[in-house]
């Protein structure tokens, strides 16, 4: 393999061109990136080649319900100004896709960067070997695969034990803080809380965790929030060494400055500084569609994607205030967890004032819980019907992982 010092066998140079052209079939096809499927036909050639792919790269893993996505794509950009880097940009994050990735890399690539579904973080680091891991957030999302919060962060604690790599953690997530606490090489990130509602409990014990102001304690076992060395605060990321450097994005809201933040620590551990990590992160304008703004039947379209109750909650912080339209779209296909019970987890409160426009598969179970919520809502066929409905000005469109792909196909995005 180039760049590294051992070339691939040619079962792993087999499996790699099998896999390349299964995905331009898939592609042809119209069946999507065809990724997935390349990554599955290749591994089931040679089961050890995400293994072998990564030999000769050093290697970040970045894990979160929230943010994975836009952080690994804002990480890639940091280090690009140290070298070339590889990366699953489109969110292909589970082991196949990540093995298609990899298998894209070019004879310069120095660095890998990864988005590594929660499920799969131990299983893919075991197989990579990552000088850095980045854990963002947990919080309940596809309870029906995922498992869990509580159990996620007990898996990821027991694969961390020991672990070479650096761990860069957000210290304000009581799971996330339980999660790294088993590694020797943690930096601890202040990047910000907003949902709180999956971590009262003490993880080490189970008693109720306190959370006076932004720190965070369990009265009984005494496990509490570490003090950060980077943080997040307001506008600018403050350094290890208390200097504080300016965030300047054109992604929107509190979020993905947090994001921001981590992703100056990572490339920090790579020899990055911040301020220059911080001036190549302003050139991402959207992240596979997120934050996109279309035109459709001559209006403005913002795309949003939240997944689960802490994605809207941040998402909800983001629209232009009433009475600018929004247009909400949920599915329960597989890759969106079929369980939509966390609807009612969601303050739908913070919509008032907005006209609201339903749509997507599970449309009828969305427009219950407006229902109970006392929202100003119209169910309607497609986004067609929503866009035609809507009162003049930018529309805000809020859709989960599927009905969002769904929708970008529609406006062709």
């Amino acid at each position: 393999m180039a760049g590294t010092s051992d070339p691939l066998s040619p079962r792993a140079k087999l499996a790699v061109t099998a896999g390349k052209t299964a995905a331009a079939v898939s592609r042809a096809a119209g069946r999507g990136s065809g990724s997935v499927i390349g990554g599955r036909v290749a591994l089931k050639l040679d089961p050890e080649l995400l293994a072998r792919l990564a030999q000769g790269l050093d290697i970040t893993l970045v894990s979160a319900t929230n943010g994975k996505t836009t952080t690994t794509r804002l990480i890639a950009e940091a280090l690009r100004a140290a070298g070339p880097v590889v990366s699953n940009a489109l969110g292909a994050n589970m082991p196949a896709g990540i093995t298609s990735a990899l298998a894209e890399r070019n004879d310069e690539a120095r660095f890998g960067v990864i988005e590594v579904d929660e499920k799969y973080l131990i299983a893919v680091a075991r197989e990579t070997d990552p000088k850095c891991v980045a854990l963002l957030n947990l919080s309940r999302d596809q309870l029906d695969r995922a498992a869990e919060t509580r159990m996620l962060a007990e898996n990821w604690r027991e694969g961390l034990t020991g672990t070479k790599a650096v761990v860069v953690a957000n210290a304000d997530d009581p799971l996330i803080v339980w999660a790294a606490s088993s590694s020797p090489n943690v930096i601890w990130v202040a990047a910000g809380q907003m949902w709180k509602d999956d971590a009262w409990s003490c993880p080490s014990c189970g008693g109720v965790l306190q959370r006076p102001g932004d720190d965070w304690f369990c009265g009984e076992c005494g496990f509490r929030r570490p003090t950060p060395s980077w943080a997040l605060s307001g506008d600018h990321v403050l350094d290890p060494h208390g200097s504080a450097w300016p965030i300047h994005l054109q992604l929107p809201g509190r979020a993905n400055r947090a994001n921001a933040t981590s992703s100056a620590a990572v490339a920090a551990v790579f020899g990055v500084p911040p301020q220059v990590a911080l001036e190549r992160m302003y050139h991402v304008q959207a992240v596979a569609g997120r934050y996109d703004t279309v035109q459709f039947q001559g209006r403005d379209l913002r795309l949003l994607l939240a997944k689960n109750p802490a994605g809207w909650l941040e998402t909800f912080s983001l629209i232009d205030p009433p009475p600018t339209p929004v247009i909400l779209s949920v599915n329960a296909r597989g890759a969106d967890g079929t369980d939509t019970s966390w609807l009612w987890d969601v303050d739908y409160t913070r919509l008032n004032g907005h006209p609201i426009f339903v749509l997507g598969d599970r449309k009828l179970d969305l427009a219950v819980r407006l229902e109970v919520a006392d929202q100003n809502f119209q169910v309607c066929e497609n986004l067609d019907e929503a866009v035609r409905l809507a009162p003049p000005g930018r529309i805000e469109v809020i859709a989960n992982y599927t009905a969002f792909q769904d929708l970008r196909r529609r406006v062709g995005n």
